[in-house]
């Protein structure tokens, strides 16, 4: 018999209601997509800051396109998905995802890097992904965070790679307990990305940078050496024709050669 999870919504509720008025907690057994679900409900208006989870997603989409769904059946166990909506007017939006990611491994363990632009990475494999969308109705701009994480073992078919899961580093760890881990900490970063930018948040991002010192080959075909991110979180790639600063979103950065990680 399948019981019913127990989402900490109360505690996430009371540990960001003060530091962010109006906000709510939804949570869904099934739906399409949490970020789509959040794009559509901004279009017609609704602009309050509000958590939603979904204990499955059918047509969760990661960045470029590309899927990202929770397998039918013990969807829940296996990964953790959810979006965060909330008005947001920084004056600079380069390096959100940045922030946002460093904000997710910081929160959940030590082993976990960041691989520019927003993806998380346990050693060379991919763990968690990010995807940040906004919607604009008149003045007002709309932000929608999409997080999604592996916590167990999930198909690999079709993938170069098999994904890691973040029961790797935190057996026994369960989809609620990393929710109240990471919603609390990502609200404050955002706040405080809003106020000041990436520029606070570039050194604690190129202490957890899976590419630095790598040689690395972008979309476009130039190859060089990764050298961390700047004070905007443009990726900065040493090429043989100068220091070259990356910052198209559409840029998809592969290394060479895996991260060399000694404790495993």
């Amino acid at each position: 018999m399948t019981h019913p999870i127990q989402w900490p919504a109360e505690a996430i509720w009371e540990s960001v209601a003060p530091q962010l008025p109006g906000f709510t907690v939804e949570v869904l057994p099934q739906i399409d997509s949490t970020n789509t679900e959040l794009m559509r409900r901004a279009r017609t208006g609704q602009l309050e800051p509000i958590l939603l989870v979904a204990e499955q997603q059918t047509a969760g989409r990661g960045r470029l396109g590309r899927d990202w769904h929770s397998d039918e059946g013990a969807a829940s166990a296996q990964s953790l998905t959810f979006s965060l909506g909330l008005p947001l007017a920084p004056q600079d939006w380069s390096g959100l995802s940045l922030a946002v990611g460093l904000s997710v491994v910081e929160s959940l363990h030590a082993d976990l890097r960041l691989k520019w632009p927003n993806d998380v990475w346990l050693r060379d494999r991919k763990l968690a992904g990010i995807l940040i969308e906004t919607a604009s109705l008149g003045d007002q701009r709309y932000a929608v965070i999409g997080i999604g994480i592996n916590l167990l073992p999930r198909d690999a078919s079709g993938l170069s790679t098999p994904p890691a899961w973040l029961g790797e580093v935190l057996p026994g760890l369960t989809a609620p307990q990393a929710l109240l881990r990471l919603i609390p900490t990502l609200v404050r970063t955002i706040q405080q990305f809003e106020h000041h930018g990436f520029s606070p948040f570039q050194t604690r991002f190129n202490a957890r940078d899976a590419l630095d010192g790598l040689a690395v080959t972008l979309s476009d075909g130039m190859t060089g050496m990764a050298h961390g991110v700047d004070s905007q979180g443009a990726l900065q790639v040493d090429t043989p024709q100068g220091l070259q600063k990356v910052t198209s979103s559409e840029v998809s950065v592969r290394p060479l050669s895996p991260p060399p990680y000694e404790h495993f």
